[in-house]
């Protein structure tokens, strides 16, 4: 048998992963059990999606490295053959595509735009303000009280007012925005209300850029008005993407870290012990955390060979970035949280072009939080059992959908 029909019989030999895969059981920290399987058995195998189609999981960490740095794998929603994890995530990605689900050169073309605004420096500069956001928002929360849920009071107004600030979005806003969120991530979402809450958004974006417009200030959506290179509807898709992304992934990160170090009782008693251990831990959370589950998707734009596999030019592909951030041949213990492990070489934040542009500041919010969350609240721990708190298993940002808390 030559080595193309031995690759043929892979490709259709054995049943395809359901993705998005079950979470029937398992620590709902770690990457669901067939996904696991999966990088052990066969890190480049089959999964059928829920329109019938199939595409391929890769699961290592380093195949999933070579697909996101490879060109030759396209970021393109609208090329046949791209991964949807859901209906409703068809019509958002091909509905007005953002720069994140483009190519080269315009990819690189648009992400300059914002480049300057997510730079190490200026975030950097920016920590005094987070830091008396958190700080207010612990005050409010603890004012008179011993329990409250995180994500409603710390987590998710956090990185809410953050983004707001940096984008000219006015918090009042905020219920708007973070229900029409919740719509366009939810993997139960149709494609009419996907559609909806999209328009409903891009409508007020769009109007916040004519605003901009008639009165410029320091804001981002305000300096790419005055750039002069995109109308309001392009302001206001690229707007919707920071918006959404900007609160959504640290928010679910910031509560569910908190939630892994309650139940790593030593973890956290290390990290109160020696506070200086926390930019590591951030790292290592983002590594053990992971919380994009169902993978980061890309089209073969030729014939690749990968892993002993061959993937064919139109055939899509779905990396899954927690899956990979717990590969033992590159972090030893994979599955075990250790908040002074070297964890730099994750890939939660993606990698190659496309990784995540807001990546330095989602790390000085996280660090931020959760050295404030530690060193004000000590006796911080869990108000239900475990077993209750809801997960997101339903949502394409993993999380949390509620945290109750006591101190």
């Amino acid at each position: 048998m030559t080595t193309a029909q031995r690759t043929d019989v892979e490709r259709t030999a054995g049943p395809a992963l359901a993705i998005p895969a079950a979470r029937a059981s398992g620590c709902p920290f770690d990457p669901a059990p067939g996904v696991e399987q999966a990088r052990r058995e066969a890190p480049i195998t089959r999964a059928t999606l829920w329109d019938g189609s199939s595409c391929w999981l890769v699961t290592r960490h380093q195949d999933v490295r070579a697909v996101l740095g490879d060109p030759r794998f396209s970021a393109d929603a609208t090329r046949p053959g791209f991964p949807f994890l859901t209906a409703g995530s068809r019509e958002l990605l091909t509905g007005r595509p953002t720069f994140i689900r483009q190519d080269d050169p315009e990819h690189a073309r648009l992400r300059r735009m914002l480049t300057a605004d997510f730079m190490i420096k200026k975030v950097e500069a920016m920590r005094p303000e987070v830091q008396r956001i958190a700080d207010d928002l612990l005050d409010r929360m603890t004012e008179g009280r011993n329990a409250a849920d995180l994500v409603t009071e710390f987590a998710l107004p956090l990185p809410s007012l953050v983004i707001c600030l940096l984008l000219g979005v006015p918090y009042e806003d905020h219920e708007f925005f973070q229900e029409r969120s919740r719509i366009l991530l939810s993997l139960r979402s149709t494609p009419e209300e996907v559609r909806t809450a999209s328009t409903e958004l891009l409508h007020y974006l769009s109007g916040l850029a004519e605003a901009k417009r008639q009165e410029p200030d320091d804001s981002i959506v305000s300096r790419l008005v005055a750039r002069g290179e995109l109308d309001s509807e392009e302001i206001a898709s690229m707007g919707r993407l920071l918006l959404v992304a900007g609160h959504e992934t640290t928010a679910n990160m910031t509560a569910l870290s908190t939630l892994a170090l309650l139940r790593n009782p030593d973890q956290l008693a290390r990290l109160r012990a020696e506070p200086s251990l926390v930019k590591g831990a951030v790292e290592e959370l983002l590594r053990y955390l992971t919380i994009v589950h169902n993978g980061l998707p890309r089209v073969a734009s030729e014939d690749v060979a990968l892993g002993g596999v061959t993937i064919r030019a139109g055939e899509g592909v779905l990396c899954t970035l927690n899956s990979a951030n717990r590969d033992d041949e590159v972090f030893a213990d994979g599955d075990a949280l250790d908040v002074a492990r070297d964890a730099r070489r994750h890939v939660a934040f993606g990698f190659g072009v496309h990784q995540c542009l807001g990546q330095p500041l989602a790390r000085v919010e996280l660090q931020i939080a959760i050295e404030t969350l530690l060193r004000r609240l000590p006796d911080l721990r869990l108000d239900v059992p475990f077993e209750d708190v809801p997960f997101r298993h339903d949502m394409g940002i993993y999380g949390v959908h509620a945290l109750p808390v006591a101190w």
